[in-house]
């Protein structure tokens, strides 16, 4: 089998393109020989491949009830690039900040393209080509309402180990954590540990799993910014038994500000003081929500990075967050500003 080699530069790294013609399919391999350099922030979470798909099945009793043995007509079906890592780096980088993404993609050519995408939105790629397995999916079956039930497929995502990756390379002022499982997760841990001790400020965004059966605590003992929904935040009490005031027992265990959304009704932010609320503006008309959690914490997240005010940061996060549900897409509408 005959491989052609070529290599290029792509955002200041140097990759090695391998090509093999494999059933006549292209399959791109990519290695990364790193550079030292310094970022504003590096995200660290998933890469996957969202298919939205819209049928005239609607919610009742917050359900989607599809027939078993049934056939049903899907009336528009999209693609686009989604996951906490990339949705997230890609809006960063939007706002003018020196961004890097670990995330993991397969040698299909959904990984290339997730690849084209950060190369095209001005993101360094500081991750892992995986030759063992499928870059990650999601299907996103939507409701008449904007409202969404999300089925997921890992694929490789949850496969990046610390010896893995170049930890010289990644020289950052902050991380930005989503939710990853596996051995990502322990990876995670780790990195946060090496990095907090050089001084990286770090922002967290577990899921409810990861709150509910993982050991998360070293974290979120050394978190600046957590990020969670109202129901997350109760679990983290309930989990390490706090009672009292949600957000001064959360800061307890740790973070220094607090951060708990409640979907469409407020966002209320604690920074060890005094609290700090906003709402969402009326009459917005809802498209699609998928990407509408990333865009909020990307965006206050950035504020500070950027020394905004924790109100500033808020009206940064809520101006993303609407920007993004009006349109389809967890990306396509990220604001394009210069915070620095």
């Amino acid at each position: 089998m005959r491989v052609k080699r070529e290599k290029i530069i792509c955002q200041g790294q140097l990759f090695e393109k391998s090509i093999r013609k494999v059933f006549n399919q292209k399959i791109l391999y990519l290695s990364i020989k790193g550079d030292d350099m310094g970022f504003d922030i590096v995200t660290f979470g998933s890469a996957v491949i969202d298919t939205f798909v819209n049928t005239d099945i609607g919610e009742k009793n917050h359900l989607f009830s599809y027939p078993a043995g049934g056939k049903i007509l899907i009336n528009d079906l999209k693609f686009d690039i989604g996951g906490g890592g990339t949705n997230t780096a890609v809006a960063f980088s939007r706002l003018g900040l020196k961004t890097g993404c670990i995330c993991n993609v397969g040698t299909d050519v959904d990984g290339k393209n997730i690849l084209d995408l950060l190369k095209k939105e001005n993101v360094i790629f500081l991750g892992k080509v995986d030759k063992s397995g499928i870059t990650g999916h999601s299907v996103i079956l939507d409701s008449h309402g904007g409202e969404r039930t999300i089925l997921t497929y890992k694929g490789v995502n949850n496969d990046i180990s610390l010896s893995e990756l170049n930890v010289k390379n990644i020289e950052t002022k902050w991380l930005y954590y989503s939710a990853l499982l596996g051995k990502s997760f322990e990876t995670q841990k780790k990195l946060a540990e090496l990095l907090h001790k050089q001084g990286t400020k770090i922002a967290f965004n577990p899921s409810s799993y990861i709150i509910k059966n993982l050991d998360f605590f070293p974290i979120l003992k050394i978190c600046d910014v957590l990020i969670v929904n109202l129901e997350e935040a109760e679990m983290i009490c309930k989990r390490f038994n706090k009672k009292g005031d949600l957000f001064k027992s959360i800061n307890e265990l740790g973070p220094k500000i607090v951060l708990i959304t409640n979907k469409d009704k407020f966002a209320v932010c604690f920074d060890g003081t005094r609290k700090y609320s906003i709402a969402p503006h009326k009459n917005i008309k809802v498209v699609e929500r998928t990407g509408a959690g990333d865009a909020f914490a990307s965006g206050f997240v950035a504020g500070q990075i950027a020394g905004l005010s924790i109100d500033k940061s808020l009206e940064l996060a809520l101006k993303e967050s609407e920007s993004v549900i009006k349109y389809f897409g967890a990306k396509n509408k990220l604001i394009k500003m210069k915070l620095k």
